[in-house]
């Protein structure tokens, strides 16, 4: 068996690894969009480190669009070029996916016609919508625990990762002429004592794990402390006469930000302004929510019989239309405004920032890891400018950074996680979809408990198993 790293190597983003099988059989598992600097990315994204119909199947693990968001380019192109194979992921998974993968056809479409109209420049999309939707047809959906005939070598079984929404970790046994090896893809590793979902599942012994390494060497804030910040965040901004912007991945953060409201609104914990999520996308994936109450924790199953609809409440207003959304910024009253994309590289939060960023009695909520080379790292980082669509902003609005509510374990709950896993049996870890200083923090916590070899690949780095 043969290991290939093609994406999320030494960098939080564009998940993507190629096995190939002792019987030459090829399995993807993610195909995700490298998200940083737009030409860098561009370029990334619009060539595909393998010929697509050479892929025999892929296995996703969740989908974020770091992970799904370049299954498109695989149906792209010439007939006889494309993959021909089978997507396989867990229902939920594939009912995201249905509403993501079109959503970013749709941003790359108007960005790019937005760069002819402002810069007389050409930019051809990474893909269309055609491409996204022609891509659906190629999913197989699967429940947890049941195993699934990928090839006629590969066995694949997914687990709950507690990640968001239908995220899976995956579990592939691989008969070769010297016995079956068991390796495990973590995708991105939840936490426990999610407000929605319930906790990461154990996989049991493995021979080898492909794990995420985001956190490592950092420890999260616990919920209680959380929920205090972020009343006491909203109150602060409101006290100012300002606006409270918090960019939001549209699928799993925004959820849990509104899950979280909703309680602290139950208990008459906030003030009576508006809140609103402005994001299609995110209306679409909290129906999808609804939808699938099989991965919700007891707690919320629980509040479910006296509250119908956790996803709600009397000052909360869903935006779809983009005059509404446009409406904001003449706002001059205090709200809070969710708004994808988590990263603050495109969607609708990129025009409130362009429109608030400027003004001192606002306030920038950033609730998630930021990457490499994106407008949300240069504006944790402290930058006193900015530049967003070839304009230079001053940073005037206050940064508050809140780490809790990320959907990633931490470095103990990683540690804790792999350190129940036989030391003897499991005979290599690679660490991806995580930066130099936390793969060496998690390498380390690892080698100290026993564990023998520890990589971290470089992309394009191959293993022979």
């Amino acid at each position: 068996m043969n290991i290939q790293f093609l994406g999320a190597a030494r960098t939080v983003t564009g998940s993507m690894h190629l096995i190939t099988t002792e019987q030459g059989n090829r399995i993807l598992l993610d195909c995700g969009l490298y998200q940083g600097r737009r030409r860098e990315a561009h370029e990334i994204n619009s060539r595909l480190p393998f010929r697509p119909g050479d892929i025999d199947a892929v296995i996703l693990s969740h989908a974020h669009i770091d992970h799904s968001g370049n299954l498109p380019s695989l149906v792209k192109g010439e007939r006889d070029e494309r993959f021909r194979g089978r997507i396989y992921s867990t229902h939920a998974t594939r009912d995201l996916c249905s509403i993501m993968l079109p959503d970013s056809a749709h941003i790359q479409e108007s960005d790019a016609e937005f760069i002819r109209k402002k810069y007389n420049r050409a930019l051809e999309p990474v893909y269309t919508t055609p491409d996204a939707l022609r891509v659906m047809e190629h999913f197989v959906c699967s429940s947890y625990h049941t195993p699934i005939e990928v090839t006629d070598d590969v066995t694949c079984t997914f687990y709950d990762a507690g990640h968001i929404l239908g995220s899976a970790l995956v579990v592939l046994d691989i008969r070769e002429s010297g016995g079956t090896t068991r390796l495990c893809f973590t995708g991105d590793l939840g936490r426990r004592h999610r407000p929605i979902l319930r906790d990461p599942e154990h996989v049991g012994d493995v021979d080898v794990l492909i794990t995420e390494s985001t956190y490592g060497g950092r420890t999260h804030t616990s919920y209680p402390d959380l929920m205090n910040e972020l009343r006491e965040t909203i109150i602060e901004t409101a006290s100012r006469g300002g606006k409270l912007i918090i960019p939001a991945f549209a699928v799993g953060r925004t959820q849990d930000i509104v899950y979280l409201l909703n309680v602290l609104f139950e208990n008459g914990e906030l003030p009576r302004l508006p809140i609103y999520v402005d994001s299609p996308l995110a209306i679409d994936a909290t129906d999808i929510f609804r939808t699938h109450p099989e991965c919700f924790n007891q707690q919320v199953a629980d509040l479910l019989q006296t509250d119908p609809d956790p996803f709600g409440f009397a000052t909360l207003h869903y935006l779809r239309d983009v005059e509404l959304s446009k409406a904001l910024n003449r706002k001059q009253e205090p709200c809070v405004i969710i708004a994808a994309s988590g990263m603050m590289e495109a969607g609708r939060v990129v025009h409130h920032l362009m429109n608030n960023i400027e003004d001192s009695r606002n306030t920038i909520l950033v609730v998630g890891f930021q990457a490499e080379h994106t407008l949300g790292r240069r504006i944790v980082e402290g930058r006193e400018y900015v530049n967003i669509w070839g304009e230079s902003f001053k940073v005037q609005a206050r940064v508050k950074i809140i780490n809790g509510l990320s959907a990633h374990a931490d470095h103990p709950e990683l540690i804790d996680y792999i350190g129940r896993m036989d030391r003897k049996r499991l005979r290599r870890i690679f660490l991806v979809h995580g930066e130099g200083k936390a793969q060496d923090a998690l390498r380390e916590g690892l080698l100290g408990l026993g564990f023998r070899k520890v990589v971290a690949p470089a992309k394009g780095n191959e293993f022979n198993l």
